[in-house]
C-alpha cells in the first residue's frame, strides 16, 4: 500500500507518497523514505533513518537507529542491520543458500519449500556500492565491505575486505579510515588519532 495515515509513523517522519510503506511496518521519529522504496509487513526502522529511492527492506527486517540504505538497494529477511549502518547504492544482502525458482519435480517452490537464512550487520558497518552479502554471514562492528565485493564468510570488527571473494586487506577504524601500524601490534587512526590493538587477529579498540 501506499504511505497513509494509518502507518505508524514517530514524530517529523517523512515518508514520499510513491513509497510502498506497509501498515504494520514500524518507522522511527526522524526516518524518511524516499521516491519508490518498500518497506514490507512488520520491517521495523529506528530513528532518523533514510531509505533511498527504490530501496527495498523485507518483512520483518530489523534495522536501528542512523541506518542510510542507500539507492536500490535490497535487503531481504531475516536480516538485522544494528545503529549506524551504511548500506550503498545497489548493495544486496540475501537470504537463500540454495537459490531455486522451482522444486526438483518441476514444480514453482513456495515460501514453505525453504528457510530463509539471514544477513547480520554490527554497529557502524558499511557496505559499499553493489556489494554483496550471501547469507548467512555476520559483518561486523565498523568493519567496510569494498564497493563489488562479494562476502561469502563472517567479517570481523573493523576490517577492510575487498574482492569476490572478499578478503580482508587491512583495519579501519570509526572514521572508515584505513588504519596505520605503528608497531607491537598497535594500529593508528590518521584521522582521529585513535589506537587500536591487533589481538590475534582480532582488532580492538585501545579502551580495551
Amino acid at each position: 500500500m501506499t504511505a497513509t495515515s494509518s502507518v505508524p509513523l514517530g514524530a517529523r517522519v517523512h515518508v514520499e507518497p510513491s513509497a510502498d510503506v506497509a501498515e504494520s511496518a514500524r518507522l522511527g521519529d526522524g526516518t524518511r523514505i524516499w521516491h519508490l522504496a518498500q518497506v514490507c509487513d512488520g520491517a521495523v526502522l529506528g530513528r532518523t533513518c533514510a531509505l533511498g529511492r527504490g530501496a527495498y527492506v523485507g518483512p520483518g527486517v530489523v534495522v536501528g537507529d542512523h541506518v542510510k540504505i542507500q539507492n536500490y538497494a535490497l535487503v531481504y529477511a531475516p536480516a538485522e542491520l544494528a545503529t549506524g549502518v551504511f548500506v550503498g547504492p545497489a548493495a544486496v544482502l540475501t537470504n537463500d543458500t540454495h537459490p531455486r525458482a522451482i522444486d526438483p519435480d518441476g514444480a514453482p517452490k513456495s515460501a514453505a519449500s525453504w528457510m530463509p537464512v539471514g544477513v547480520r550487520v554490527g554497529e557502524g558497518a558499511s557496505l559499499g556500492a553493489r556489494s554483496v552479502c550471501v547469507a548467512p554471514v555476520t559483518i561486523g562492528r565498523w568493519a567496510m565491505v569494498g564497493a563489488g565485493a562479494v562476502v561469502t564468510r563472517d567479517v570481523p570488527d573493523f576490517a577492510l575486505v575487498v574482492g569476490a571473494p572478499a578478503r580482508r586487506v587491512g583495519w579501519v577504524g570509526r572514521a572508515g579510515v584505513p588504519l596505520t601500524p605503528v608497531g607491537d601490534g598497535v594500529w593508528r587512526c590518521e584521522r582521529t588519532g585513535e589506537h587500536y590493538i591487533d589481538k590475534g587477529g582480532v582488532l580492538v579498540d585501545g579502551h580495551h
